[in-house]
């Protein structure tokens, strides 16, 4: 029988650790939290004392904690009456300590204490040295985790409370969710305000002594920046540099070093996973509690996930020097081990995000891992493997052309030595599309220069203007979002998956093409709180509470100190929010008269959102749309049923906007809505062809998705055929059709036809020419913003490459 119980959060960490202990124990888990505060709070205690939101405020701020798994504390405290001692073996963070801290309350007594084991990584060896060195629960981290539930709920409850008696029910607001909800509004009035302005470029491609020809841009006319702002303009350019001699004036060479980025923590793993935050974070936590592997059980592959520290072990030092000295070559083992700093606020309590062993190279475990799990896995290997190699050294050279006047540069860039860039020489984005990497285009070769010398004449081959225009600041990613967080000290990498998606679920903000849109209740809602509460939802205020959670988990500061300093503004400010926030239930006006009866127009929330409805209500039924509602309601009432030719109308179902006919339930026919880059818009109704599907017979049809127009069968789901666009080349692997593929995120690629079997891919469209170098079946093709189409060899030993700049570019 077990004498010693070890409890944890997941099954699946129950499994891995159980597989380390011996018969002495026993590894169960607690599912995660087993006591928090009430959604539905009492009154008051057991004894009287008054409760605010749940907390018993006159008594030191204490919780009044509910069991939330009755059947998982049943099960936990009927196993702990066979044990002589409790370890908690939580996540090491302050939620695993809270959790610690609630199993002890509930398990723990005078004869039997619960223990604390804590371990950065899920390996035998790390759990073995967690048992020699048994702690206690660690006080003051608990009190900071729930200093920050206690100060989370009282906000959240009394701000969303208030938003329930002004807005509408079932809104929320936070401390952390409002902050960014602001923020994602804040670039959206950014862009609605931003005035687009013309400018031009002028690029002269130019011919040396030698080859190849080169380009350069026009940057200066005389000692002046030169700024073109229109076509006029440019063409009095176009016309003296036509009259010109190009002569080099300076060729200046300079060695450039790029050192590599330290190992990840929590928020920069996110912003470079190309998967949401949420799904990241789920991915690596199956990473970090363990994978079967064959012959060794199950192991962790990675440390703990959710971290701010960039600090590394020194065994986990010695072991990958040791490993890139093997595998690279003496010359990629720095002299001194590469050291990066933290930020200030960093916790580092643990490391950063690592391969537990240099044993578990990715390809030698890919077998055993999901797609998802393997991509983040190299992901981590790549960044941690180079962050302790040397720098990558490149010569760039600038050249200054003088034509007349004016004055042209031209940059280009060798490698010299790869340094850390050789983690990344076959993961490049050719190899892999699915593949993020850091290599930039300069750093691999782009823009080289022939040998050109201070005085050569050099003879202009091409003038290229270019029309630009300036651009709007771009939309939150979601990973955009946690740089932005990040940056501003706003919550903590463990809460940035959940922020974000209370944001969307509230249906405050919606994607478009992956990214962050406010919709108007999102804004109104903004609006009210910066309007009448403006420190609630300032980044400064955030911080500073950020700052005294750390502090109160150093020991710093006292739980109680902070949390009273906290609460009695909390409770001026709600009062006074109580009488000064405008009431918008019954409607704002909108300055608009009814179509229908001359009276005002009301913008009012409802069920669904804002929408916009007739002051004279219920004796005008009118109602509208708002914003980019109103454009897809407008958009219903163009294109008519295409099966009875009667209007279509906007609706909405649980699962979201769509059109319907206005001729229901005779006529059902529905029509999806479909993400595009100006927004939501309607998928078009399906196109039957008299194309014959080569699986099943039936009639192929082109199809609306969220990436644009496919060819399918129009027996799905019984046949599943898409016809894909092929390129008329052969898989260099098995000799299928190389096809047009969709990424997730609807950029283009290209792949074997004979795919899952064959897992060729490309992300340059694949040119059907011999390459007359090296004699390799095809070619490919590369669109630069720079350097316009090139068609270079794929082969890495091959260096052709041809640049073909379309006329008018």
């Amino acid at each position: 029988m077990a004498k010693t119980l070890v409890i944890v959060e997941s099954p699946a960490k129950a499994k891995t650790i159980n597989k380390y202990l011996g018969n002495d124990y026993k590894v169960v888990a607690s599912v995660g939290h087993v006591r928090d505060l009430p959604k539905s709070p009492k009154k008051k205690t057991e004894k009287g004392h008054p409760l605010d939101e749940g907390i018993d405020i006159k008594n030191g701020f204490e919780p009044v904690y509910e069991i939330t798994n009755p059947k998982v504390v049943k099960e936990l405290k009927t196993a702990a009456k066979s044990v002589n001692e409790i370890y908690v073996a939580t996540d090491p963070d302050r939620e695993g300590e809270a959790i610690g801290w609630h199993l002890a309350k509930l398990l723990g007594t005078k004869k039997r204490k619960v223990s604390r084991l804590m371990f950065n990584e899920i390996t035998k060896p790390a759990v073995e040295k967690a048992l020699k060195n048994v702690g206690e629960i660690d006080l003051p981290m608990f009190y900071a985790q729930q200093a920050r539930r206690v100060i989370d709920r009282l906000v959240g409850y009394k701000l969303s409370r208030l938003l329930w008696n002004k807005v509408r029910r079932n809104l929320s607001a936070g401390r952390v969710q409002s902050v960014a909800l602001r923020l994602v509004c804040d670039r959206e009035d950014e862009i609605d305000a931003f005035q687009s302005e013309e400018y031009w470029h002028v690029l002269a491609r130019l011919e040396g002594v030698s080859p190849p020809e080169f380009e350069a841009k026009l940057t200066k006319k005389g000692k002046s920046i030169i700024k073109i702002e229109n076509e006029k303009q440019a063409n009095v350019v176009i016309t003296d540099l036509e009259k010109a001699k190009f002569v080099i004036k300076s060729v200046v060479n300079k060695e450039r070093k790029k050192s590599a980025a330290p190992p990840f923590i929590t928020s920069k793993l996110q912003q470079a996973s190309k998967s949401p935050v949420r799904r990241t974070m789920q991915i690596a936590q199956q990473l970090y509690e363990g994978i079967d592997l064959p012959g060794e059980g199950v192991v962790g592959l990675i440390t703990y996930m959710r971290t701010d520290s960039t600090r590394v072990s020194e065994q986990a030092i010695v072991d990958l020097r040791e490993f890139i000295g093997q595998k690279y070559g003496s010359e990629f083992v720095p002299q001194n081990v590469n050291r990066y700093r933290s930020k200030k606020d960093a916790q580092d309590a643990h490391e950063a995000i690592r391969p537990t062993s240099t044993s578990h190279d990715p390809e030698t475990v890919r077998s055993h891992l999901t797609r998802e799990q393997y991509y983040l896995y190299r992901l981590i290997w790549n960044r941690f493997v180079a962050s302790q190699m040397p720098p990558a050294t490149f010569d760039d050279t600038t050249v200054d052309v003088h034509a007349g006047d004016y004055v042209l540069r031209a940059k280009g860039s060798v490698p010299k030595f790869r340094g850390w860039l050789a983690v990344y020489d076959k993961d490049t984005p050719e190899d892999n599309p699915k593949s993020p990497t850091p290599i930039e285009e300069t750093d691999v070769g782009a823009g080289l220069l022939p040998v050109l010398v201070e005085g050569d004449v050099v003879s202009l081959k091409k003038l290229m203007p270019e029309q630009k225009f300036t651009q709007p600041p771009p939309r939150f990613t979601e990973a955009m979002l946690v740089k932005e967080l990040e940056e501003n000290g706003i919550g903590r990498p463990s809460t940035y998956a959940a922020t974000i998606q209370k944001v969307q679920q509230r249906d405050y903000v919606f994607k478009i093409e992956g990214r962050l849109k406010p919709r108007r209740l999102g804004r109104v809602v903004t609006k009210l709180l910066v309007e009448s509460w403006d420190s609630i939802v300032q980044v400064e205020y955030t911080r500073e509470m950020e700052e005294l959670l750390d502090k109160i988990e150093s020991g710093a500061n006292d739980y109680v100190d902070v949390l009273t300093n906290f609460y009695e503004p909390l409770l001026n400010d709600i009062v006074r929010l109580q009488e000064e926030m405008p009431d918008i239930r019954g409607g704002v006006p909108t300055g608009e008269k009814c179509p229908e009866c001359k009276k005002a127009v009301l913008e009012r929330p409802g069920k669904f959102g804002m929408f916009l409805t007739c002051s004279a209500y219920p004796d005008c039924t009118y109602t509208g749309e708002i914003g980019n509602e109103k454009e897809l309601a407008d958009e219903a009432e163009k294109e008519p049923c295409e099966n009875c030719g009667k209007p279509m109308v906007l609706k909405r179902g649980r699962f979201g906007q769509f059109f319907a006919c206005t001729a229901y339930p005779e006529c059902k026919t529905t029509r999806k809505l479909i993400e595009t880059s100006s927004g939501l818009a309607a998928a078009k109704p399906d196109q039957t062809l008299d194309e014959k599907c080569p699986k099943c017979e039936s009639n192929l049809v082109v199809k609306q998705g969220r990436f644009g127009e496919f060819t399918a069968c129009s027996n799905y789901p019984k046949c599943r055929y898409i016809k894909l666009k092929s390129m008329g080349v052969s898989c260099p692997t098995d000799g299928g059709d190389i096809v047009e593929r969709k990424s997730r995120r609807g950029r283009a690629f290209y792949g074997c036809s004979n795919y899952p079997d064959c897992d060729f891919t490309l992300w340059n469209k694949p040119v059907q020419e011999k390459c007359p170098t090296c004699a390799a079946p095809f070619l490919v093709e590369k669109l630069t913003k720079r350097y316009g189409r090139q068609v270079l060899c794929r082969n890495e030993d091959c260096d052709y490459m041809r640049s073909e700049h379309s006329e008018g570019s």
